[in-house]
């Protein structure tokens, strides 16, 4: 009989959860339902009065005529090229300056940290005309090399603040161990600080894809040819028709856009479960 109660209890308390999250729950979604909606609906039926909200058949050819139409294979490939690049420059620099951070003692280091929090405030517009004039400089302008060295730029100021916190709730004993059999620093946070931190690390990672994957003011400043265009960059321009939007066009690569970081966030999701396992544990 006890059992039974809790149990009840249970349910009741689950479906109460649901009750009061799925207004909040629709409202999230209701954006991305009818962004698909608009992908697959025939063109006449976009701009119909009164709107329709299910397409009366589903046109995927919309997906590939856009495809076709706006060359977007080479667009995507652009936005992987920058976030892929940049996430893995960020986390080369940040996760030894992090290590540096939580474990070796140097003058002004609280000075550092503080610098860290401070550039979390700083905008990328208020930087714009300095980050133009220096990759100009270097020879950066319309150049993908450009947008992966100053989105690695903004993200590894995070990834750092963010991993030095978690390096420092990893036991000195365990470094001071790998010490007496031999283990130099760099052996230390690689074989046993990248192991201990790898969910930290990943949600590193995904901060800085996702942030590359969608940045837009960059990409507009430095880029100026079209074969150069990231993913952002493409769907505004394609949204700022000058005599006619293809809305279905301009949809259907919205969502593919979204396939990549949905992906990221689901990888992510796993390993903020893990660290909240491995958290439990310690």
């Amino acid at each position: 009989m006890r059992v039974r109660s809790v149990t009840k209890k249970q349910l009741k308390h689950s479906a109460l959860s649901w009750l009061v999250l799925a207004p909040l729950i629709i409202v999230i979604l209701f954006p991305f339902a009818v962004m698909v909606t608009t992908a697959i609906k025939p063109r006449a039926e976009i701009l119909a009065f009164p709107p329709t909200w299910l397409p009366s058949e589903i046109r995927w050819m919309n997906i590939v005529e856009m495809w076709r139409a706006e060359e977007f294979g080479q667009v995507l490939f652009n936005s992987v090229y920058v976030a892929v690049l940049s996430t893995l420059l960020s986390l080369a620099i940040a996760v030894p300056a992090a290590y540096a951070a939580a474990r070796i003692r140097f003058p002004g280091k609280g000075l550092y940290r503080l610098f860290l929090v401070f550039t979390q405030m700083i905008s990328p517009i208020i930087l714009i005309v300095g980050l133009f004039r220096l990759l100009a400089r270097w020879g950066f302008i319309d150049n993908l090399n450009g947008l992966v060295i100053t989105n690695a730029a903004f993200a590894t100021a995070f990834s750092v603040w963010m991993l030095q916190s978690y390096f420092a709730t990893i036991p000195r004993e365990v470094e001071e161990a790998a010490t007496m059999d031999g283990a130099s620093r760099l052996q230390s946070m690689i074989k046993i600080f990248l192991p201990l931190s790898g969910p930290a690390v990943a949600v590193a990672a995904a901060f800085g894809f996702v942030n590359a994957w969608n940045e837009f003011v960059l990409a507009m400043t430095f880029l100026t040819t079209e074969d150069l265009f990231t993913v952002p960059l493409k769907v505004v321009i394609m949204a700022g028709g000058l005599y006619e939007i293809e809305w279905h066009f301009v949809m259907a690569a919205t969502v593919l856009a979204t396939v990549p970081v949905a992906i990221v966030f689901s990888w992510l999701q796993t390993y903020l479960v893990r660290g909240l396992a491995l958290g439990a544990v310690k």
